[in-house]
């Protein structure tokens, strides 16, 4: 029989093993595992100074006196935890001097937690087929072995996730990683961009400061150099990237979310006007679930309409939000905003009137 953990320079994982009741349903075993039983003990011993008798320790664990005094032995000899005892051998406590800096070494995952793991990758690969599938390969391996092995568990049915990406571009899965990877180093690049809404290109020399997710797609937080300014990049228009032997230059958080997050969507800038919007009571069931930014603000008028309040900076990504509620969604103020709503729409029922059958 495999011992019930696994040791190694970085990672200490043990699922819990499980057994298979009378209608085939996945029950936790009745005794607690040692795994849990460890945890529990350095969880108590962490809180308390004083020394805690073993009677007590027996009835937090609900384990014999042989298996406490064994997995006390465990954790003192095998993890290395600075355990004391009082004279009498009858309660045990961590050493002022040791107990507050000692932490269990490695990471400590239960076998829901590693299934949990699983679902997030599987996730991942299926949000963004290709652009982490090789890099999380060697995880996803090791990580059902894992399972399979020591948990006697069968085959995770992960298909029954289902993620339908929407809006996703192409991604080049080498600007993607040469850019992360500056990222996650601190390092400068020099890169190739073309403008999405202009078509121009030109070369930027950034300091990357986060990647951001947004709607199914990556952009590149960065401090522009050339332009001395905070930019938004997306991934998908980089190109021939170079990173430079140049640690990037920090900018403070605040710094990043008052210019790139405080406004509505992707686009950079402090917020320059708020929005309100008031959906029908047909939309305001899902409009009232939704988040649509950090800052909004929303209310349910009397006739069961919804208002909603969000600041923006520039308008287009939400007059794209606001048109696909057609008709259930009126703008209340500013007037600047509900002209270019209602010139949309009159856009595009001209559209419709003029189109040849």
């Amino acid at each position: 029989m495999e011992p019930p953990w696994r040791c190694g320079a970085r990672l200490v994982w043990q699922p819990l093993r499980k057994q298979r009741g009378s209608l085939g349903m996945a029950l936790t075993d009745p005794e607690m595992h040692q795994y849990e039983r460890v945890l529990k003990l350095h969880g108590i011993f962490k809180s308390h100074r004083r020394p805690v008798d073993v009677q007590r320790l027996r009835e937090e664990l609900g384990c014999s006196r042989a298996t406490l005094y064994r997995d006390i032995a465990f954790l003192r000899d095998a993890l290395g935890a600075p355990l004391d005892s009082d004279p009498e051998g009858q309660g045990f406590r961590y050493a002022d001097d040791e107990g507050e800096r000692f932490e269990l070494p490695g990471l400590w995952l239960t076998s829901e937690e590693l299934s949990a793991l699983m679902a997030l990758e599987s996730l991942v690969a299926r949000s963004d087929p290709g652009v982490l599938a090789d890099a999380l390969a060697p995880f996803r391996t090791r990580v059902e072995k894992i399972l399979n092995e020591q948990a006697g568990t069968a085959k995770q049915p992960l298909d029954r996730i289902r993620v339908i990406p929407w809006g996703s571009r192409k991604l080049n899965q080498q600007v993607f990683r040469a850019v992360a990877g500056a990222v996650l180093a601190r390092q400068q690049l020099k890169f190739r961009y073309r403008a999405r809404t202009t078509g121009a290109d030109s070369v930027r020399h950034v300091s990357p400061q986060r990647l951001t997710h947004y709607r199914d797609n990556w952009y590149l937080d960065a401090w522009d150099h050339d332009r001395e300014a905070l930019r938004s990049f997306a991934v998908d228009r980089i190109g021939e990237v170079v990173a430079l032997d140049k640690p990037a230059v920090d900018r403070a958080e605040k710094e990043l979310d008052d210019t790139l997050a405080s406004s509505y969507g992707i686009f950079a800038g402090a917020p320059k006007a708020w929005a309100t919007i008031r959906f029908s009571a047909r939309a305001a069931r899902w409009v009232a679930d939704e988040h649509w930014h950090s800052l909004q603000e929303g209310r349910w008028l009397d006739d069961g309409r919804y208002e909603l309040k969000v600041p923006y900076s520039q308008s287009r990504e939400l007059v794209m939000d606001i048109l696909r509620y057609g008709p259930d969604a009126e703008v209340a103020s500013p007037q600047s905003l509900r002209e270019e709503i209602r010139i949309m729409h009159k856009l595009a029922l001209d559209g419709y009137d003029h189109a040849k059958p």
